[in-house]
């Protein structure tokens, strides 16, 4: 049985940092590209970062460069994404997806790509 389990998620005031980790059962994460996708109250799912099977592309929202670094750790079957200089509207539930190597372009997440969810993770940035 595939299972896929984000961690990390917390409360942090602006300007704080989280890291989120995304755990596989089931499914060697390397064999996969992987992403975190958000969802805030009252807005749709947002794709926010992504790495390609073969590591070879990485995307990441306009919302998030220089402030979130995805990353692996494959013999952990593990993928961590880095939060820092985090702002209230960066406030959501993160989920981690694994999918096929065509869901992680430079410029886009192909969400149909990706097949297997997490449950998510609460980030909660306030004051």
């Amino acid at each position: 049985q595939v299972q896929l389990v984000e961690s990390g998620g917390g409360l942090v005031q602006p300007g704080g940092s989280l890291r989120l980790s995304c755990t596989a059962s089931g499914l060697t994460l390397d064999a996969y590209s992987i992403a975190w996708f958000r969802l805030a109250p009252g807005k749709e799912r947002e794709g926010v970062s992504c790495i390609s099977r073969s590591d070879s592309r990485i995307y990441y929202t306009d919302s998030v460069k220089g402030r979130f670094t995805i990353s692996r750790d494959n013999a952990k079957n593990t993928v961590y994404l880095q939060l820092n200089s985090l702002k209230p509207e960066d406030t959501a539930v993160y989920y981690c997806a694994a999918g096929s190597e065509y869901g992680c372009y430079p410029t886009v997440i192909r969400r149909y790509e990706y097949g297997y969810w997490g449950q998510g993770t609460q980030v909660t940035v306030s004051s």
